[in-house]
């Protein structure tokens, strides 16, 4: 395997997770993981302790952090900070809202697919479309 590239650490990018112990320990146990070298971790895990104020950190560092390419949130615990998840409008990182094993997915809820939803309508009212 002395022929095979590898990937240089500056174009590789991170996943970042912001749920659950339950949902966080499934991808930590599929790798996602990482603690650099200022022991700063791409997870946050959420419990009955965990403050609003905390989840918005976490957030907004991922967020701003060059590293990390998709941040996962659980839909309910980006309820919690709907109004920061909703402003967020930038390509990278992506956000996903993701279900968890106590609070099944509502669509309704989902910041991209109702983004989506918009500029699918918005799109068929440009073209004349219904």
């Amino acid at each position: 395997m002395a022929g095979r590239a590898q990937i240089a650490t500056k174009s590789s990018a991170l996943i970042a997770m912001i749920a659950d112990e339950d949902t966080v320990t499934g991808f930590l146990l599929a790798g996602v993981g990482n603690v650099d070298i200022r022991r700063k971790t791409n997870y946050l895990i959420i419990d009955s302790k965990t403050t609003v104020k905390a989840i918005e950190d976490a957030f907004k560092e991922f967020t701003t952090r060059e590293d990390i390419a998709v941040v996962l949130i659980s839909q309910y615990v980006a309820n919690m900070i709907r109004f920061v998840v909703d402003s967020y409008n930038k390509p990278v990182p992506a956000i996903l809202e993701i279900p968890s094993k106590d609070h099944p997915y509502d669509p309704a809820h989902d910041s991209v697919l109702s983004r989506v939803k918009y500029l699918f309508s918005a799109e068929s009212v440009a073209s004349g479309r219904r």
